[in-house]
């Protein structure tokens, strides 16, 4: 019989509290809660979850603050930040120092479930070393992506990529499930030199999506993040 998943909550409105933590318990997770940054920073270094979900809005320390800290001393674990803040440079703060997403209040179990499952995946594939950098071949859907051959298909169909088309398609890829963040992508694609400005990569993702026939407002494959950057998506298994 395998051991729960430890979920930590960090939310100090307790109704939330509980009823996420009533949804997560019927989903197989263990959940700890902490209603404050003092209580949540003591529970994270004496249990390390599997998860944690962080509510910015905390009565003693701004979570950002409990956010950095939590990823400086445990960049393994993943972080789900969940938050009535709905502003785009709240957003993009949060992903820079190390949230693996960002769900805003209000929200549905279903859609934070599933941002969990991703997360957790995603912090698995990581653990497991060179198993995650070595891919070579990424498929979603009909889409696969073949980094040695440098070959992008679309079911039976071959699509022309550029240099910088295939390499953010292959971050993206690398990262499935989580949200790259504008700035983030365009230093790891072009340089630290390179301007911030989201125009050169925007123009590659019009063009990315143009060649996959993909329609942004019902993403196969990419799910834009308005103001903040871009997700690939990923395939629910079947549970």
């Amino acid at each position: 019989m395998s051991m729960k998943q430890k979920i930590l909550i960090v939310e100090d409105d307790r109704t939330i509290s509980h009823f996420m933590a009533r949804a997560l318990e019927d989903g197989g997770y263990q959940v700890l809660t902490a209603e404050s940054a003092r209580d949540a920073k003591t529970i994270f270094l004496s249990h390390l979850p599997a998860l944690v979900l962080l509510d910015l809005g905390l009565p003693d320390e701004d979570g950002i603050v409990v956010l950095g800290q939590m990823k400086v001393s445990h960049p393994e674990i993943p972080i789900i930040v969940v938050s009535a803040r709905a502003w785009e440079d709240e957003k993009v703060r949060a992903l820079d120092l190390g949230a693996d997403d960002y769900v805003i209040k209000p929200f549905g179990i279903s859609e934070l479930q599933a941002r969990i499952r991703t997360a957790l995946r995603h912090a698995a594939a990581v653990s497991r070393g060179p198993g995650i950098s070595n891919e070579e071949v990424f498929h979603l859907n009909d889409l696969t992506l073949d980094v040695p051959h440098h070959r992008v298909t679309v079911g039976d169909e071959e699509i022309h990529f550029t240099a910088h088309e295939f390499q953010i398609l292959e971050l993206l890829f690398r990262h499935k499930g989580k949200v790259l963040t504008y700035a983030w992508m365009i230093r790891q694609i072009w340089g630290s030199y390179m301007s911030t400005d989201n125009q050169i990569l925007r123009v590659n993702m019009a063009n990315i999506r143009r060649k996959l026939k993909e329609n942004p407002a019902q993403p196969k494959y990419i799910q834009t993040e308005l103001g903040v950057g871009y997700r690939m998506l990923e395939e629910e298994s079947a549970e």
